[in-house]
């Protein structure tokens, strides 16, 4: 099977499993290569729970009826940015800039019209800037990070309407 030895294996996945409590990740995955048709493939994840609570105003009157669905509607996505319809959400785990370098002028503002394709933000990932296009035209109306925040895969990085 393997010519390598089972401790150095096991004491690899556990440096992996610390470096990822270490670093608040959720999923690490490796591939650590011992020689020609030998190698070792490490996916190392824990489960994070999401509990999302919302609270409805209590009703006075009829017509207000009718809103408090549509305003319970409107707190969850207020409350849960990713499930908001027009979030932008990271396609990788890395470093968001807000600027194409340090003291520039920010890719957008909140308040900016953009177009579809047009660069928002970069993501450095294992020292590669990668430009984050806008998936659809409209509003900035949140900018949901800082410059030079981690970011994981799925995260909302930003509102656009």
């Amino acid at each position: 099977m393997t010519k390598h030895s089972h401790d150095a294996d096991v004491a690899f996945i556990q440096a992996l499993a610390e470096l990822l409590r270490e670093n608040d990740l959720t999923e690490l995955q490796v591939t650590r290569e011992y020689g020609e048709d030998d190698k070792l493939d490490v996916r190392v994840a824990r489960q994070t729970q999401v509990i999302t609570t919302v609270a409805a105003a209590p009703v006075a009157a009829a017509p207000a009826a009718a809103a408090a669905p549509a305003a319970a509607a409107e707190a969850a996505t207020n409350d849960d940015p990713a499930q908001h319809p027009g979030a932008v959400t990271s396609p990788m785990v890395g470093t968001a800039y807000l600027q194409p370098e340090p003291g520039a002028k920010s890719f957008v503002q909140v308040g900016d019209k953009v177009s579809e394709g047009q660069t928002v933000l970069i993501i450095e990932a294992m020292k590669t800037m990668n430009q984050i296009p806008s998936p659809r035209g409209g509003t900035v109306k949140r900018i949901l990070i800082e410059d030079g925040t981690p970011v994981e895969f799925g995260a909302p990085l930003m509102i656009i309407e």
